[in-house]
């Protein structure tokens, strides 16, 4: 039975599911009668869309399209109202030919982008107890003119999970309080298997017992970079040898030239190029293993291998009070079955990102209130 919101009730989850192009994806429920749809989980974007019916030709989706007019909870926002003003504040919004709506034009680092209506919505999701909890008036994107980038896979839509104000944490936020956890598989295990990542809400999002690490969060300023996930990042290393981090820097902002954001949306950890080349020269010395030139230009640096059990150097980044040992295959994974690459990538704009391998078997939670993010190394496979 669907319910409406208890106050008592702030325990949450979903699963993720594995794209064959490389990021995760959730199922929730939207609209009255609720509608199963699909969305990208993005931590690095702050907006919520899926793809809506429309006369307008838009890409392919292996699911069915949610179609608003059959559901009894969907209304258009205006086009001068403030929730309209609220979303111009992450993401364009300007006012539809007859001047009544709001609609919004977003546009992705990869190429993808979305035109549509801005709208309230009732969006259900899964409680721990078992039954199933709505939200009424969640803001979300209705698009009706899509193109999806060459490196997505199912594109149903994304549902960013940043900290700005359109952003799914934040507009659950008195729910959950503030906190979200994850638990990605390694993309290995979802090969012949029904298993899923794990994606928990308000206080089943809390990551305790042995083993857990903390590491603040960073204050950012300018170029909407306050809506992220920035950690101080300090160094990494490659077995024993430590590499000093540089990034990008940001005037104003302690520690600046150490910050990376966490950004789920991107399967790589994408590093200025200075340091990038730092990181594989120190790496390279290790592996001795026949390199393979992957014609793609989707890696920079990959071996052939022989086994299962190849010798790759141990990684681990080094954040202010969290020291991350990366698992194996978040450092070189698989892209054929003896095919193993680098899952780094220098940046073109001088600026870092810590991509979803880089997170693989650790549970990662989110605190907005304590504004901390705690990492516990665990096979999420068998969470």
């Amino acid at each position: 039975m669907n319910r409406e919101f208890s106050p008592t009730k702030k325990k949450f989850e979903s699963s993720l599911f594995y794209d064959f192009k490389g990021l995760y994806f959730m199922s929730y429920l939207v609209g009255t009668p609720p509608f199963k749809v699909y969305g990208y989980f993005d931590t690095g974007s702050n907006f919520i869309w899926l793809q809506c019916k429309s006369d307008i030709i838009c890409y392919n989706q292996s699911s069915s399209i949610f179609n608003p007019s059959k559901s009894s909870s969907y209304q258009n926002i205006p086009c001068f109202s403030k929730a309209c003003k609220s979303v111009d504040s992450v993401e364009s919004t300007y006012c539809s030919d007859d001047g009544d709506a709001c609609e919004y034009k977003i546009e992705y680092g990869d190429g993808t982008k979305s035109i549509g209506d801005v709208s309230v919505e009732t969006l259900t999701l899964n409680s721990t107890a078992g039954s199933i909890v709505s939200f009424p008036k969640i803001m979300i994107g209705c698009g009706r003119n899509n193109n999806q980038s060459e490196n997505k896979g199912l594109s149903y839509g994304i549902i960013g999970f940043g900290k700005g104000p359109t952003s799914f944490i934040k507009q659950l936020d008195s729910v959950i309080d503030g906190k979200f956890s994850h638990c990605l598989i390694d993309n290995v295990y979802y090969q012949n298997s029904n298993l899923s990542s794990k994606l928990n809400f308000g206080d089943a999002a809390i990551v305790s017992g042995d083993h857990v690490v903390s590491s603040p969060m960073i204050k950012m300023i300018g170029n909407g970079q306050k809506d992220y996930y920035y950690l101080n990042l300090k160094a990494f290393s490659v077995d024993n040898k430590r590499i000093k981090y540089r990034g990008f820097k940001n005037k104003g902002v302690n520690a600046s030239t150490h910050s990376i954001l966490l950004d789920s949306g991107s399967t790589l950890t994408i590093l200025p190029r200075h340091f990038y080349h730092r990181l594989e020269s120190a790496v390279k010395k290790i592996v001795k293993l026949e390199r393979f030139q992957d014609d793609t230009g989707d890696y920079k640096l990959c071996y052939k291998t022989t086994s299962q059990q190849s010798n790759f150097p141990v990684l681990t980044a080094h954040f202010s009070g969290a020291d991350i040992k990366l698992d194996s295959n978040g450092v070189f994974f698989s892209i054929s079955e003896r095919v193993k690459c680098f899952a780094f990538y220098p940046s073109k704009y001088d600026i870092g990102l810590f991509g979803q391998k880089a997170l693989i078997n650790y549970w990662v939670g989110y605190d907005l209130k304590k504004n901390i993010i705690s990492f516990k190394p665990t096979d999420c496979s068998k969470v």
